[in-house]
């Protein structure tokens, strides 16, 4: 329940069925505003739940569509991203102020505009809002954060400005719901009639500038001494946030708890999905194979039910595990975005990272890469120019991410057995490696093919405020909603894509030592049941990985053996690369199933049984060089279609999807040459 409205779909009557007020054509409204003014605390006080996500077409601006209903007319609300001017060259200027004309069709035709304006900060505002008001549509304006204005000292004449702006003004605080009913009651009454005060060239920057000051000067009175106080606060902790020592410090501490908390406590909802989704593929086996007692259908162990409990069931297990990570860190983001933090962190890291040819706003998707690529993907539309959003996205895939970590151990465990403190190096070198990768490659990618004008960081340094959990929860919900409907299905295709191609085509025949141990277990079964299990275990085992090399993964895996060979590898790890396609840490349990029959990683019988596995010749399969390479070529390649995805997703194109592909498979191909022949220089094995 908002104030002043409900946010439902339907409209709310007041009177009988033949009220004629019932009846009132619905309202759509374009809400703009500068960054940091609420305008999206606003959106979600109003609309709440009823709004979804969509990009305008052609294009990667996306805006939010919310629809409530107020007293006897239904209201729709199109969000359009926060921009300081309707005249940049910018893509999110030049696809609102098109839309503004209504030469964009988004479905929703504005029929008014809803101009947001800080109340601490009209001067620089009313910019934008001349030039949203210059479009010649009816408008309202919604005069924000008067209360952190009121304590600031800074008296707003909402009369006056109301005059000189030619539309209503309504003084409202949109985290609380004060003045929201009347803003809404303007909004609903607002009519066809275009404003009726002109404006000088908005076009013109010295001129709008100067018009905007006038009229500030005419509107706002200040307090001084309030002023005073307020900015020596905020210039104190100013002072601490933005140093580049103490600063620094700060930095690195909220970006550990961050990284901790996306890290660590994700883990255990995501423990409880995969859990939920066993129990679920344990239970549609049981009420299968019931099935088949009750019907004789034999559903059970065949296609269908490999299709659904393998493919379908563990499909979407698979794309809802990302799901907490997602959540956690656009609940995170949207809490430190609207304390005010993030500006000042973005602002201390542009030195840095500007070397590299990326904004200070990078830092954060490139430290959740550690997590997961998909929500740090997801989390680059932090960043404002479109060149170093891309450079961003295209090398968030280097860092090493927690699907990598089950490879991690395997490799690393076998090159360094019973040496800790070596294997800790070993992981720290893995994470530094991505990282540098990332960099390096961001560098060049700003000198080549994103080769453009490195804009100036014009960043605002917003006032300090408490965040609000309201609009950390619905960003949450928001971006949660967005990647089930539109990364999750792909994401779950492909895994059972996956699926298919590991488990098909069945072999006719097993292989003829599994069948000879089958009987001798039947033969010593009353004599000795133990012996004979161990025997049945083991015919599973080598049928599981006579049924991998037979699959079409498995004649993949034969067919890219000879490209694989120079840098140490054979067609089984060919099996365990194709398989992982789906998802990096799959790598570790398919050859568990492939050298030892199990998936279980965790047994060190398991284990050994992997680290001892021979190649068709009988040689040893990892050596200390094979598992050397194996180990930099999951550091360095993509190795996951679902973040494929979500870059296809996130640049609108598959051109730059698999450009990212490519790339990374080749930088991992060549590093892990280098690492297989150079070990060989110096004596590995």
């Amino acid at each position: 329940m908002t104030a002043g409205g409900t946010s439902t779909a339907t409209t709310v009557a007041i009177g009988g069925h033949d009220d004629p007020r019932v009846h009132a054509p619905a309202k759509c409204f374009a809400l703009i505003g500068n960054p940091n003014t609420g305008k999206t605390t606003l959106f979600n006080r109003l609309c709440g739940l009823r709004a979804k996500t969509a990009n305008f077409p052609g294009s990667t601006v996306e805006a939010r569509i919310g629809t409530l209903a107020h007293h006897h007319r239904t209201l729709h609300v199109v969000d359009l991203p926060g921009m300081y001017g309707l005249h940049l060259d910018r893509p999110e200027s030049r696809i609102c102020k098109r839309y503004l004309e209504g030469t964009v069709d988004f479905g929703e035709v504005p029929d008014g505009i809803l101009i947001v304006i800080d109340a601490t900060n009209v001067q620089r505002n009313l910019v934008l809002a001349a030039q949203a008001l210059s479009v010649g549509k009816p408008a309202v304006v919604a005069l924000n954060m008067i209360d952190l204005a009121d304590r600031r000292g800074i008296k707003v004449d909402d009369a006056q400005l109301s005059q000189r702006l030619g539309c209503p003004v309504v003084r409202i605080c949109a985290r609380s719901g004060v003045g929201v009913h009347e803003l809404l009651q303007r909004m609903e009454l607002a009519g066809s009639a275009s404003p009726a005060n002109s404006f000088p060239d908005t076009g013109d920057v010295k001129t709008i500038t100067a018009w905007a000051r006038d009229v500030s000067s005419a509107c706002v009175t200040t307090d001084k001494s309030a002023e005073t106080r307020a900015e020596r606060t905020t210039d104190r902790v100013d002072g601490v946030l933005t140093h580049p020592i103490w600063g620094m410090g700060v930095f690195l501490l909220v970006m550990m708890a961050l990284f901790y908390v996306i890290f660590t406590v994700a883990s255990f909802p995501m423990d409880m999905i995969e859990y939920l989704f066993t129990k679920l593929g344990t239970g549609v086996d049981s009420l299968m194979m019931w099935t088949d007692s009750v019907t004789g259908w034999g559903m059970s162990g065949g296609a269908i039910h490999d299709l659904l409990i393998d493919g379908v069931i563990g499909g979407v297990a698979g794309t809802l595990v990302f799901l907490p990570q997602i959540c956690l860190l656009f609940f995170l983001i949207s809490l430190l975005e609207d304390t005010g933090y993030l500006a000042r962190a973005a602002f201390l890291m542009d030195r840095l990272l500007r070397k590299f040819g990326l904004p200070g706003q990078a830092f954060v998707p490139l430290l959740s890469g550690h997590a997961c690529a998909i929500p740090a993907m997801m989390s680059t539309r932090l960043i404002a120019d479109h060149r170093d959003r891309l450079a961003t996205i295209l090398v968030i895939p280097f860092m090493s991410c927690s699907a990598r970590l089950p490879v991690y151990v395997l490799l690393i465990s076998m090159l360094f057995e019973g040496k800790p403190w070596l294997a800790g190096l070993a992981f720290v070198g893995c994470y530094a490696l991505g990282a540098i990768a990332a960099l390096l490659t961001a560098k060049m990618l700003r000198k080549s093919i994103l080769k453009g004008p490195k804009p100036a960081m014009v960043l605002e340094l917003p006032t300090y405020k408490w965040p609000s959990l309201r609009t950390a929860l619905l960003t949450t919900y928001d971006r949660a909603m967005m990647f089930l409907r539109k990364a999750g299905t792909v994401i779950m295709c492909i895994c059972i894509i996956m699926w298919w191609l590991g488990a098909y085509p069945k072999t006719s025949q097993p292989p003829a030592e599994a069948v000879q141990m089958r009987e001798q277990a039947e033969t010593i079964a009353q004599s000795d049941a133990a012996k004979a299990d161990e025997l049945r275990d083991e015919a599973d085992r080598l049928e599981a990985r006579w049924q991998k090399r037979n699959s079409f993964a498995g004649m993949l895996g034969r067919g890219v053996e000879p490209a694989i060979k120079p840098i140490g590898m054979d067609w089984q790890l060919g099996v365990g690369v194709m398989s992982s396609f789906a998802a990096r840490e799959v790598f570790a349990s398919t050859m568990s199933v492939l050298l030892a029959g199990s998936e279980d990683t965790e047994d060190s019988a398991v284990v050994q049984r992997i680290k001892s596995a021979t190649r068709d010749d009988g040689s040893r399969l990892f050596t200390t060089r094979t598992a050397a390479s194996v180990l930099v070529f999951y550091v360095l390649a993509m190795q996951c279609l679902a973040t494929l995805a979500v870059t296809r997703r996130e640049t609108g194109s598959w051109w730059w999807a698999l450009l990212q592909l490519i790339y990374m498979t080749v930088v991992a191909y060549c590093a892990s040459w280098i690492t297989y022949v150079g070990l060989g220089w110096f004596g590995a094995t």
